[in-house]
């Protein structure tokens, strides 16, 4: 690697907005606000709106997708059209 041309990169902490949770890890983004650590260190603290704590995939709240019920309402509406230069 040569020298001088990478960007700085350092323990940081990210906090989730919604839930308050935090992780520490490493990251070349740097920030003015910083957190006192549970080791007893300072870091610069970065918030982020979504984390694994509060996204829905990962929380187990996403919403499940009825595709069955799709293709259902979808023959509903608009027909079986046989005989239109598809495979029908």
């Amino acid at each position: 690697m040569k020298p001088g041309i990478h960007p700085d990169y350092h323990p940081v902490v990210f906090q989730d907005s919604s839930t308050g949770d935090a992780f520490l890890t490493r990251s070349t983004i740097t920030s003015e606000r910083t957190i006192e650590w549970e080791d007893g260190n300072t870091y610069p603290l970065i918030q982020v709106d979504v984390s694994s704590a509060s996204h829905p995939f990962w929380t187990g709240t996403r919403r499940v997708m009825d595709t069955a019920g799709q293709v259902e309402k979808f023959h509903r509406r608009y027909g079986q059209r046989a005989g239109r230069g598809g495979n029908n």
